[in-house]
């Protein structure tokens, strides 16, 4: 089954003048973790905040679960659906990144109910010692279990990374790489913006390299990784490497 489907997003900024996104297509399906590396500047960010309605793309079709966010009109534009669908579509997936508390508003859930989800998540993610903490008293590595904690709590059928360890040290990166590892082998459909070459190719089902705005290549991390068939992802890798 397919939960995600992106066809020919387009994106440009700064009056059409930088084109971000030059026509990119893919799918994931359920269960799949895919990892999206590249160099800065590639798109990377903006197809992430594209697919999860953050940023309006110039053109192109969105599709949840069957559920149309947007498609093109007659002039090649992209119309977005409506709230109440586009509400719909925003509970299929969670972003590590929200600062807020959306599970009694959003889900409908009593506030008993809401904190038992939260403390069971907490649990999971190592952190129900840390339930009454303000966040200045986290680290960062377990204020990054509290963000993805606090996106499981949607009850996502996808979940998004972007650069989920970039501000990290090692120790702490290790700490948040492993409740994802965690999330994969429980089969939590994932697509991951990450710089962590070693990561995207251990968790990984398809690595996807991106550059100036367009899908280099892509494939299983051990075809990508092992074995580039393009030049410019064999130099990208080869930059990682050194």
């Amino acid at each position: 089954m397919k939960v995600l489907e992106i066809n020919h997003i387009q994106k440009s900024f700064n009056d059409a003048t930088l084109h971000v996104l030059k026509d990119i297509s893919l799918s994931v399906d359920k269960g799949e973790v895919v990892s999206i590396i590249g160099p800065s500047g590639s798109g990377k960010s903006t197809l992430l905040r594209c697919a999860t309605l953050l940023t309006e793309m110039d053109s192109g079709e969105l599709i949840y679960l069957g559920e149309v966010a947007a498609k093109n009109n007659a002039e090649g534009k992209a119309v977005y659906s409506g709230k109440a669908e586009l509400r719909k579509i925003r509970s299929i997936f969670g972003l590590v990144f929200q600062n807020f508390n959306p599970q009694v508003h959003v889900l409908g859930r009593t506030k008993q109910e809401a904190e038992e989800r939260a403390m069971t998540l907490l649990k999971k993610m190592g952190l129900e010692d840390k339930a009454a903490a303000y966040p200045c008293e986290l680290s960062g590595g377990q204020q990054q279990r509290v963000a993805i904690a606090r996106a499981l709590a949607m009850d996502p059928t996808i979940l998004f990374f972007d650069e989920p360890t970039s501000a990290l040290d090692p120790e702490l990166t290790g700490e948040v790489l492993k409740v994802i590892k965690q999330l994969h082998e429980e089969k939590m459909t994932m697509v991951i913006v990450t710089h962590e070459m070693a990561f995207a190719r251990a968790v990984s089902d398809r690595v996807i390299f991106m550059d100036g705005g367009v899908i280099v290549e892509q494939g299983e991390p051990e075809e990508v990784f092992g074995n580039p068939k393009t030049e410019r992802t064999k130099q990208f890798l080869r930059n990682y490497q050194s």
